[in-house]
């Protein structure tokens, strides 16, 4: 069993940056595509971001240009930067581990983050 603890959430304003960080139990990069998602209240969760263990990188539309997704293999974490952020950013959001090659898939217990004035 893989455990994600998500670290790093909290209230800021408008504008404003956060960090998010997710750490893994065990080694799990090289064969677990690293996520990040997040679910607003009354919405379903939906991508954020993603990274592959060769570090390639996918983002939702909608955070582009503003998140930065990241990972540290020797450490087994995955981070977040989040940078100009709306208050529509506000959600919990969650760390993933997807397992390439079974359909193993691991969720952290979720991070608030808030953005507002």
């Amino acid at each position: 069993q893989v455990q994600l603890v998500e670290s790093g959430g909290g209230l800021v304003q408008p504008g404003g940056s956060l960090r998010l960080s997710c750490a893994a139990s065990t080694n799990i990069f090289r064969v677990y595509v690293m996520g990040w998602y997040r679910q607003a209240p009354g919405k379903q969760r939906e991508l954020v971001a993603r990274i592959t263990s060769g570090g390639s990188t996918n983002y939702a539309d909608s955070v582009k240009g503003r998140f930065t997704i990241s990972r540290d293999n020797a450490k087994n974490t995955v981070s977040l930067q989040m940078n100009s952020l709306k208050p529509e950013d506000t959600a919990v959001y969650y760390c993933n581990a997807d397992h390439l090659f079974s359909t193993a898939n691991y969720w952290g217990q979720g991070t608030q983050v808030t953005v507002s004035s």
